[in-house]
């Protein structure tokens, strides 16, 4: 099954495996997943980053690398996407959860997350 992961728990799985809640581990572990990540979440992090939040000290350019080399696919951000963004209620105010959203609606995958704003979204999204 394929799993688009959102940013935070890219960041724990990378620098703060700890934090993953058992669900997160099994679901990352168990090798007939295939697990995505969004070009947003990098773009996130490289503005987080640079705003200085704690939560997102990771250099972005070593983040994608790792999420390439640990067998992660890198999902784009394309304008079919940004135009699923219309079709979304109006649940949560983060850009970047909400594209997140939008685009595993569109790629017809599954959007795990720990947020539980973003998990009110109707669609497969699991929070774990």
């Amino acid at each position: 099954m394929k799993f688009l992961l959102d940013t935070h728990l890219l960041l724990w799985a990378a620098g703060q495996p700890e934090k993953l809640s058992a669900a997160a581990l099994a679901l990352i572990e168990a090798p007939e997943n295939e697990l995505l990540f969004s070009a947003a979440s990098l773009w996130e992090i490289a503005i987080k980053a640079g705003l200085g939040r704690e939560d997102f000290v990771v250099e972005p350019g070593l983040m994608r690398r790792g999420l390439l080399d640990n067998g992660y696919e890198e999902l784009p951000v394309s304008s079919v996407h940004a135009v699923a963004l219309t079709g979304l209620p109006a649940i949560h105010k983060d850009p970047f959860d909400r594209i997140l959203v939008a685009q595993a609606r569109v790629e017809g995958i599954v959007l795990v997350t720990s947020d539980d704003i973003v998990s009110q979204y109707p669609g497969a999204i699991e929070q774990v």
